[in-house]
């Protein structure tokens, strides 16, 4: 990660707003004040969506275009939109996209669609969009099972990249397995910087922070719309 200061802003849920010294970033926005950034910011403006659910895709983003023309979108490849535009750029598993300045990666998901590695002025990001260890209690044994599995192969797709910013969920509707994806994932990858995502209750934030205050990982916790930090 070379030094510079990137800005990240928490939006909700999922999405966030990465901001570098040439480039903006906008990662699976749902909801919250990003409109008026996107269009007046004087950089480079891309925006990320990784899967269809309405959690984690909002059609508006496409309507941002008609006063910012030069936006272009990355989308997973199943998100269908009713028209083609030219500017955008569709990513299944293991495909990868250079545009401008960007080197991008797309993952499996072990629910919808893609996580995204990009690469973007010396820095690394890693946003997982639903790619978790997920534990659903309503599932059947074998089911967990080969959820855990799909999640464990796909973590050792990834090794061997250097991550140096991670967004990736940390949900307490999986009751005690709310952080058991996270934790692989620090464990296995070891990000510089990890940021939980995918929460209702900020409050699941902080018991993952104490949990994991050994970690060499930095963890980035944000509790609220609009909540900026610089690192």
């Amino acid at each position: 990660m070379e030094k510079q200061n990137i800005k990240i802003k928490y939006l909700d849920h999922s999405g966030f707003f990465v901001e570098t010294a040439k480039n903006l970033l906008l990662f699976d926005y749902y909801q919250g004040q990003a409109e008026r950034l996107v269009k007046e910011s004087p950089k480079n403006v891309f925006i990320f969506s990784s899967h269809s659910h309405p959690d984690h895709f909002n059609p508006v983003i496409l309507e941002w275009q008609k006063e910012r023309p030069d936006i272009r979108y990355i989308f997973s490849h199943e998100i269908s939109v009713s028209t083609r535009f030219k500017n955008i750029n569709y990513l299944a598993p293991y495909e990868s996209l250079a545009i401008a300045d960007l080197k991008i990666k797309a993952y499996n998901s072990t629910d919808l669609g893609v996580a995204f590695l990009v690469r973007v002025e010396g820095t690394v990001v890693f946003h997982a969009g639903d790619l978790n260890r997920w534990y659903w209690y309503d599932d059947t044994p074998e089911g967990r099972r080969t959820a855990e599995r799909d999640f464990i192969n796909e973590i050792e797709k990834i090794k061997g990249q250097k991550i140096d910013l991670a967004f990736f969920p940390v949900d307490p509707r999986l009751r005690e397995h709310y952080s058991g994806g996270a934790e692989y994932f620090i464990r296995e990858l070891v990000p510089r910087f990890f940021v939980p995502m995918h929460f209702a209750e900020p409050e699941s934030t902080g018991r993952f922070i104490e949990k994991m205050k050994g970690s060499s990982t930095r963890i980035l916790a944000f509790s609220e719309e609009g909540q900026e930090i610089i690192i």
